[in-house]
């Protein structure tokens, strides 16, 4: 006889085999292993001629239940102790019971959020530096990232016809805490000094991204000052005392 199965989505093969078990109306402590396995390979052959992917889970749940239903059919034996051999369907059965109660208890949390009135508070920006304006003046972290990439974008053209070798460049060539000290001592001998003045003599986009991290580490630090007198100046970098 055949087997109609709806192609419903099943969180895993647990999922499915509480699904069998439920409407075979059967109890769960007490599996009719064969009928499940039977209802449970239907269910993958029809995936198959769907021409659905079937997960390895479900494949290895279907040899586990093939398994099961072969111990099943053999005749029981007692052990030497007169024990009754153990049911092969325990250690599924306790996975079944497991999962249901996880599934139950999830079910129970999404109807509550269902029903709960949610209240959320309006968005605000939240500033992980305290007086801002103290170290940026005119100018925003987003007009420093623009500039940033002014200065990548000039150094690609002044090097496009050059052929460059990415390979021969050390990961430890430059490091943040060398470059924040070359900025510490640039703005010792000079007052104020202009963004694009630490990059001109980088040798190549590494050393500009590593130059500008430490230039974004010293900010953090509250070390350096970053203003713009007027809107398309030239951004100042000054150091904070």
């Amino acid at each position: 006889m055949s087997i109609n199965i709806k192609i419903d989505a099943f969180e895993g093969p647990l999922d499915l085999l509480l699904h069998l078990i439920k409407k075979s109306e059967v109890d769960i402590y007490d599996i009719p292993i064969a009928r499940i396995t039977d209802q449970y390979i239907a269910y993958l052959k029809e995936m198959e001629e769907l021409d659905l992917d079937i997960a390895s889970e479900f494949l290895v749940m279907a040899a586990t239940l093939v398994e099961i239903k072969s111990k099943m059919l053999l005749p029981k034996k007692k052990k030497e102790d007169d024990f009754d051999e153990e049911d092969p369907r325990l250690e599924l059965v306790e996975k079944l019971i497991e999962y249901k109660k996880y599934k139950e208890f999830a079910g129970n949390l999404k109807e509550i959020e269902e029903n709960t009135l949610i209240y959320f508070k309006g968005p605000e920006i939240i500033d992980d530096i305290e007086n801002k304006d103290v170290f940026f003046k005119n100018i925003t972290v987003e007009n420093l990232m623009i500039a940033f990439r002014k200065i990548m974008d000039n150094y690609e053209n002044r090097h496009r016809s050059e052929k460059r070798v990415y390979e021969n460049i050390s990961s430890d060539e430059f490091k943040i805490e060398d470059k924040m000290e070359f900025i510490k001592y640039t703005l010792e001998n000079n007052e104020k000094v202009y963004f694009d003045t630490f990059f001109q003599f980088a040798k190549n986009k590494l050393e500009i991204i590593v130059i500008f991290m430490a230039m974004l580490e010293l900010i953090k630090l509250r070390e350096i000052r970053v203003y713009q007198n007027n809107n398309f100046d030239n951004i100042t970098i000054e150091r904070q005392v």
